[in-house]
């Protein structure tokens, strides 16, 4: 699922490769795609893209006094093309969900798709960013100057569920997915089933430090690289995510994994959980 670093880095590649470039047509392919009906998609055909913003994991393209919002989910992403065909696509079962197509140089544009069957990736049109609903409950985005060490102490404050759930809930903290919140708490030296209420002052302080400097470092390394390329420096960069069986890069120990029905969770023990493996019901079904 692209984050935050990753699609700061669409955005930024959107900015040099939209911003004055007008529209020519835009064509849905998926019927799941489309959550907006006024305006009509066929709005922006015509208009002059002037900015491209994020909101949490949302991408926003500015037509004049329209945007076109996108959310790729989980297993969404946008392809950069230079030579799209002229035909219309047709609606069949691949991955392709809508194809933006710019007025010249003809066959420059983009296609958003989406792998798998379950068709999360959402497209909206609106005058206004905060009329999308997943954007108008965003929390406080943590690269903000504004979200301060005592302004995360008082969302923890108030929450009595686990940290990793807390991290991952773009209602609290806007931006943050499941392989940064894994980064986040294992350079904080923390266990993702601890409760967040619970932190400690000096706990607090470890995990807001964490969770810069592992999304700023995120960002720099993916600031300029085309969108082909984003997926691979994503995964090169993380430590724990994606990497049980290996050995941690801080300590050596083996990274576990604690699965649940549909998304997993890696961890170092010895960095983080004091040497002891969390509970896996999974794996403990397996072993019965």
């Amino acid at each position: 699922m692209p984050e935050l670093p990753e699609v700061a880095a669409l955005t930024g590649f959107l900015a040099d490769s939209l911003v004055g470039r007008r529209i020519g047509r835009v064509q849905p392919v998926a019927v799941s795609v489309l959550k907006t009906y006024d305006p009509p998609l066929t709005a922006l055909e015509g208009r002059t893209v002037t900015a491209a913003a994020r909101h949490g994991k949302f991408l926003d393209l500015s037509a004049d006094d329209l945007h076109l919002v996108i959310h790729l989910a989980r297993a969404g992403w946008l392809q950069w093309r230079e030579n799209l065909p002229a035909a219309p696509p047709r609606p069949g079962k691949g991955p392709l969900a809508l194809r933006l197509h710019l007025a010249e140089p003809e066959g420059t544009g983009f296609d958003l798709t989406e792998a798998g069957t379950q068709k999360r990736l959402a497209v909206h049109v609106v005058r206004d960013p905060a009329d999308v609903p997943g954007i108008a409950r965003l929390g406080p985005d943590p690269l903000d100057a504004a979200f301060t060490r005592e302004r995360f102490a008082g969302l923890l404050g108030e929450e009595r569920r686990q940290i990793k759930g807390v991290l991952r809930d773009q209602s609290v903290i806007a931006g943050i997915g499941n392989a940064y919140s894994d980064e986040i708490l294992h350079v904080a030296r923390m266990s993702p089933f601890k409760l967040a209420a619970s932190l400690t002052e000096d706990e607090t302080t470890r995990l807001y430090e964490a969770l810069g400097s592992t999304l700023r470092e995120a960002v720099e390394r993916s600031r300029g690289l085309a969108e082909g390329k984003l997926k691979a420096e994503k995964k090169s960069g993380l430590r724990v995510h994606g990497r049980t069986g290996e050995a941690c890069p801080v300590c050596g120990d083996t990274i576990r994994e604690v699965s649940f029905h549909d998304s997993s969770l890696q961890y170092c023990p010895t960095c983080q959980t004091g040497g002891k493996p969390l509970a896996d019901r999974r794996m403990s079904r397996l072993l019965k």
